[in-house]
Formats: C-alpha cells, sequence, structure tokens
C-alpha cells in the first residue's frame, strides 16, 4: 500500500445496526498496522462512535454535518483534519441514503460522500440474506448514478458456504465488487446499555481488542483490492491557522462523566485565544488556578451522580467561583450538573452545584431526539442578540422542578419546523441548556465566550 498521498473511503450501512462501526475500528486497526496514518471521522452529530474512532487511530475523530454545517465547513473540518494522514476513514450516519427527510439527501451519509468525492463502502448485514443480497446492492448502486461503491463487504456471514452463495449472487451485480464477508463472531460488539453504545471513557478499547477486528477484518476482507478502489485526494492548500497566544484560560470538564465535545469547537476556542485547561469534576477537589471561564460539556453524569454528589469540595469551590461571575458555558449533562439535583431510575436524589435552579429526573426512555436551530433571543457569552447557531438534542432526562423566573434565551426551531420553544436558561455569567452546539455553524461564539473570559479576567485583575 503506497503512503504518498491521502486516501479516503466512507464507510455506510444499508440500514442502521449492521456493524458499520466494529468495522470501521477493524479498518482503522488494519490500516494502522501497515504503517499508515489514518485520520477517522464521523458523518452525523454522534459523539460515542468518535470517542472509539480516537482511541483506535490515536487522532480526534472530527464531526462531519450536513446540516449542522454548510458545505464549505464539511470541507475545511475534512481538509484541516486529515492533513498529513495517508487514509481517511469516514464512519456514515444510519443507512446509506437516510437524512433529514425522505424528499432528498439532505443531511445522509451519501450526500457527505459526494461533497468530499470518496467512494463508498457498503456494509450489509446477511444474517437472513441469501441470494436477495444481490437486489439490496444492485438497488444501492443505481439508486444514485453519481454515488461511486468501491465494493460490498457482508457482514454477519452465517459459514463459508453463505459466504460462496453471496458471491454468486453478487456476480449479477458485476459493477459493484464483493471485498469479503466477516463471520458472525461472539464479542467482537461494543457493549450497549438504554442510554446506548457504551462510551470510550467507560469502555476503552483494548490493544487486544483492536488487534482481534484487525486479525478480522485482515482474514475476511479483500484490503489490497479494496485499496486499488479508493482515489488520491487532494487537499486544498491549508492556510495558517497557528493559535494565536493565550489571553485567557479556559477549562474545560474532561472525564468519563464529560466526555461530549467536537473537536472542532475545542479547536474554535483555541483560534480564539483560549488555552484549554482540562479538569475531572469527579476527581479533582477545585477548580484549576487562574482560570477565567468554564466549558462543561455534555456526557453521562448521572451514571456518575453519586460520585459527583460525593465531591463535595469540588461543588463548593464552583459554586464560589459562579458567585464571583466567572463565566460558565454548559451543555446537556452540563446543564444537569449546573442544576440542584438528578434523580437516577431507582428515585435516589442526588446532590449537584445547585447553580440553577432546575432539578433533573432520569426517564426509561428517550425524552429529546433531533436537531435545533437557535437564535439568541438576549445577548449571551455566545454571541449577542439575534445570533443563530445549530446544534443537537439527545438526552435520557427531562427537567422536572424549574424556576420561572430563570431567564430562558434560546428560541429553538426544531429542524423539521412546527412550534418553537424557549430554553437556554442563564444566570449571571451562565449559559446552559440541553442542545449540544456545534462552533462551525456560527464560529463568533467560540470568539464570544473567549471575549467574556477576557473581561472577566480584566475584570479580576481590576478587583
Amino acid at each position: 500500500m503506497s503512503q504518498a498521498a491521502l486516501r479516503g473511503l466512507v464507510v455506510a450501512g444499508a440500514m442502521s445496526g449492521v456493524g458499520k462501526t466494529t468495522l470501521t475500528l477493524g479498518l482503522i486497526a488494519a490500516f494502522r498496522r501497515r504503517g499508515l496514518v489514518v485520520q477517522p471521522f464521523k458523518v452525523g452529530p454522534d459523539f460515542i462512535d468518535p470517542g472509539h474512532h480516537t482511541q483506535a487511530a490515536g487522532r480526534p475523530s472530527a464531526t462531519l454535518d450536513g446540516w449542522m454545517l454548510p458545505r464549505e465547513e464539511n470541507l475545511a473540518v475534512f481538509a484541516r483534519w486529515a492533513a498529513g494522514a495517508q487514509v481517511a476513514v469516514v464512519e456514515g450516519v444510519m443507512g446509506l441514503f437516510d437524512g433529514l427527510d425522505g424528499q432528498s439527501e439532505a443531511g445522509s451519509t451519501a450526500q457527505m460522500a459526494k461533497w468530499l468525492r470518496l467512494p463508498v463502502l457498503l456494509v450489509v448485514d446477511a444474517r437472513s440474506l441469501a441470494r436477495s443480497a444481490a437486489a439490496l446492492v444492485l438497488g444501492f448502486a443505481s439508486f444514485d448514478p453519481e454515488l461511486c461503491l468501491a465494493g460490498v463487504v457482508f457482514n454477519r456471514v452465517g459459514s463459508p458456504a453463505h459466504l460462496e452463495y453471496l458471491r454468486e449472487a453478487m456476480a449479477q451485480v458485476p459493477q459493484v465488487p464483493c471485498l469479503g464477508g466477516v463471520p458472525r463472531e461472539e464479542g467482537v460488539g461494543i457493549p450497549e446499555r438504554h442510554l446506548g453504545l457504551t462510551t470510550a471513557e467507560d469502555h476503552p478499547l483494548s490493544p487486544k481488542y483492536l488487534e482481534r477486528l484487525a486479525d478480522l477484518v485482515e482474514a475476511h476482507l479483500d484490503l489490497e483490492g479494496l485499496w486499488a478502489a479508493l482515489p488520491e485526494v487532494p487537499l486544498p492548500p491549508q492556510p495558517p491557522q497557528a493559535a494565536p497566544p493565550p489571553e485567557v484560560r479556559l477549562g474545560v470538564a474532561r472525564d468519563r462523566a464529560f466526555c461530549f465535545y467536537y473537536p472542532d469547537n475545542l479547536e474554535w476556542l483555541r483560534l480564539s485565544g483560549a488555552e484549554l485547561v482540562a479538569f475531572s469534576p469527579l476527581q479533582d477537589r477545585a477548580l484549576p488556578p487562574e482560570v477565567h471561564g468554564l466549558y462543561f460539556g455534555g456526557g453521562y453524569p448521572e451514571l456518575a451522580a453519586a460520585e459527583l454528589a460525593a465531591n463535595t469540595a469540588f461543588l463548593a469551590d464552583l459554586r464560589a467561583k459562579a458567585a464571583a461571575g466567572l463565566p460558565i458555558y454548559a451543555e446537556c449533562g452540563g446543564l444537569m450538573y449546573l442544576g440542584e439535583e438528578i434523580r437516577d431510575l431507582q428515585g435516589t436524589a442526588h446532590a449537584m452545584a445547585g447553580i440553577l435552579p432546575l432539578r433533573f429526573r432520569l426517564r426509561p426512555r428517550l425524552a429529546a431526539l433531533g436537531y435545533r436551530e437557535v437564535t439568541l433571543a438576549a445577548d449571551t457569552l455566545l454571541g449577542p442578540a439575534g445570533t443563530v447557531l445549530r446544534g443537537h438534542e439527545f438526552h435520557y432526562s427531562d427537567i422536572v422542578a424549574a424556576d420561572a423566573a430563570l431567564e430562558r434565551v434560546y428560541c429553538i426551531t426544531p429542524r423539521r419546523g412546527g412550534a418553537g420553544s424557549r430554553e437556554g436558561y442563564t444566570r449571571g455569567n451562565i449559559l446552559a441548556s440541553y442542545i449540544h452546539l456545534h462552533f462551525g455553524s456560527q464560529p463568533v461564539a467560540a470568539a464570544a465566550l473567549v471575549a467574556a473570559c477576557k473581561k472577566f479576567k480584566n475584570s479580576y485583575k481590576n478587583n
């Protein structure tokens, strides 16, 4: 395999649940075994798959999204993160053509593949398929003539005879090479819970596990044939993006309770003049010294609620800093942590920071899911009134008690339209919401947050 120029592919499924994450991880591990530098990407707003990609590749997995980000920003994200790599592996979302609606390719993996000009490796679950597999693949190959399929790989193949049956059927679809079939094998899938796949922080991928995935891919896929089908990807010249000398220190909560961050959000903050300082609400007894703002991302604080509540020293320090006017921006799990309590599925209440007059309860079913467009109704940490941002909402908790006087500064428009709503809770120098915003949808947001931190820093010096 030549290592001179970047090549790339999109790993897409015929539908959700076909095993494309496991296959993506196996490809990343197999390519790395061959000495290639692999840059992973994930289509869609998911945080969990990118966390596993990052562990497998040794490089952060960046987010590509056809709704949250405009086409030009997606291309810029791809070029920025793929620089210096030999192969880009992009994991798709849902089925290949599934997107924002049933009428267009908007937001789909297919759209992203065409934007990036990358061929698609189609993953098909073969558990209940034989000759019909060829008809299915033919449909995918002919549905959009502008899309290039590098080949198909069958997953969960029952036996060598089953694979031979599939290969015979695929002879009737000669335009799509059959690049192999991965047998059913216990223990290679990432564990799941009611919240979805376990995170990389809760379930780190061991070197042994990644070696096993690489072995599976090498034994059952035609990697050389796949490599030959991948075109070289010309990247546009990248303008220098050296971060300026840091003007402020921004604390970022990073542990197994708070681990959901878009890598580009952090890059936008660095490029806006922030030095990012990691801290752990689970383990640290106090905030890092001389921070001028805080960023609490999402995650699963409910799974560590007892430990978070027990760290009373950290909670006291956080309350004191918030009372002093320290800018704090929080998303989803971070919002829950800033509230008064989290009540778990067993009904046990765990006291949180109590900075915002909100109480949360876990639900056994999904409480909210979907893209959101946010228009700021007032000046906030993320920009002036009228600023528009895009993001995604996904959580199993809801608010069961809220102070009616708490200001809400987000005017939210659901992606498919309909009645809007108000959210985005603010008090003093705090802004918190269930929505994970992508700063690439509105780069002024990162600059505004850094500016608020700088203002706090200057006022603190003058006092």
